[in-house]
């Protein structure tokens, strides 16, 4: 299985080329770390096998957090501190996502699609939450964008 930073190392300069001035520049950094993470680029250390008697090389890891095999452990850790800090009451997940029709659109004016998902999943939370039905009251809301699916298809939608 091909992973994810091969890809970029083999496709990314090229990707970077025909769309890097659309990207935003986070997307871009990360795209470049995972690339040279566990390469010789990063350095690292050569190990002697005392079994094989053979030389093994270990390069660093890239350090971005979302690199795939470079920050699992840490993710993991960050998840459970955020999950011990969630106060005692009722929570939902509600997930806006942008229409297919809309997505050539959002990738080329991301900034300005994303504020307006951002604000209008809040817009349409905000009344319903008010209606005695559901909750009778004002909530308080987290958003998080997300503009890739598992299997990398742009997708972006927000939870």
């Amino acid at each position: 299985m091909v992973e994810i930073a091969e890809m970029f190392r083999l496709h990314g300069p090229a990707y970077r080329a025909k769309f890097g001035a659309r990207m935003r520049p986070s997307p871009r950094r990360a795209m470049q770390d995972i690339a040279q993470g566990r390469t010789e680029t990063l350095g690292g250390q050569v190990y002697h096998g005392e079994t094989c008697q053979a030389y093994h090389d270990s390069y660093h890891s890239c350090k971005n957090r979302h690199g795939p095999t470079c920050q699992q452990d840490q993710a993991e850790q960050w998840l459970d501190d955020q999950k011990r800090l969630r106060l005692p009451v009722p929570h939902f997940l509600v997930t806006f996502t942008l229409p297919m029709e809309l997505r050539a659109l959002a990738r080329c004016h991301q900034n300005t699609l994303d504020h307006i998902l951002l604000r209008s999943s809040s817009e349409a939370l905000q009344p319903l939450a008010l209606a005695p039905r559901f909750i009778g009251g004002r909530i308080g809301m987290v958003g998080v964008r997300h503009t890739w699916t598992r299997d990398l298809r742009y997708h972006p939608h927000v939870h």
